[in-house]
């Protein structure tokens, strides 16, 4: 095993080496001490924060019944003007006082006796579900942290639906036409977005359904929401978050 070591020239020694240099060289490459074991640690908390980051729906950690210890990128997207809660430096709140009292009793909850809550925030037009999920206590703590999930506020992630078009082939205006059904339009929405007749629109779905296997809109819009999300390498940066509107029946093709 020497011989494969950067061996080091001694005057004191004709081989050319020094095999006390060459052991101190083993012990170090195998050495587990503790500031070797921290930055393994650290290294490992960077690979989970940056896979977090690559969940599309907002995650914060909250290390006590306020303070937010750790928020995403999909969290930072959503939290905007007009989402019902919003973070002020490490300092979560809701905008209202009704919601206000709700989320503190949910929080107060799972952080001390580790209960889970959905719960429903803001008005009718900008009403966003919560879960509330405690963690399992370590050893050192009396409290449990307490994880925040911000429900979704559209189905399907725009770079999802594009990666799905280029692997069934759909083309741009195909793509468009999913993106719409997605977004909960009616083909006859979409086709006035887009400057075309109806009978144009059903044909592009026609198209896309073939392309795609799927036997219905529903099909087809349920097929794209169960894909795992791929998320942008800009998201949080200048990403617009899209309204949520209320649930509508869509029309069959």
């Amino acid at each position: 095993m020497l011989d494969q070591l950067d061996l080091q020239r001694s005057p004191r020694n004709g081989l050319g080496f020094d095999p006390g240099a060459a052991m101190q060289m083993l012990r170090d490459r195998s050495y587990s001490g503790p500031e070797r074991r921290l930055a393994a640690t650290a290294l490992q908390q960077r690979r989970m924060a940056q896979m977090v980051d690559e969940v599309d729906y907002g995650m914060l950690l909250l290390s006590d019944e306020t303070h937010v210890a750790h928020v995403n990128r999909a969290a930072r997207r959503d939290l905007d003007e007009q989402h019902p809660l919003q973070l002020i430096g490490s300092e979560l709140r809701a905008r209202t006082l009704q919601d206000t009292a709700v989320l503190r009793d949910a929080l107060a909850g799972a952080s001390q006796r580790g209960l889970r809550r959905l719960l429903r925030l803001g008005d009718d037009s900008e009403r966003i579900t919560v879960a509330v999920v405690p963690l399992p206590t370590l050893p050192s703590e009396l409290r449990h942290s307490v994880v925040l999930v911000l429900g979704k506020r559209r189905v399907c992630e725009e770079l999802t639906v594009d990666w799905f078009a280029r692997a069934h082939s759909l083309t741009m205006a195909e793509t468009t036409v999913v993106k719409g059904l997605c977004a909960d339009l009616t083909p006859q929405e979409i086709a006035k977005r887009q400057g075309v007749g109806l009978a144009t629109i059903r044909t592009q779905i026609g198209s896309i359904r073939a392309k795609t296997g799927t036997a219905s809109i529903r099909a087809l819009v349920r097929q794209v929401a169960m894909l795992p999300p791929l998320v942008s390498a800009l998201q949080g940066f200048n990403t617009a978050p899209v309204a949520a509107q209320p649930p509508r029946r869509t029309m069959q093709a």
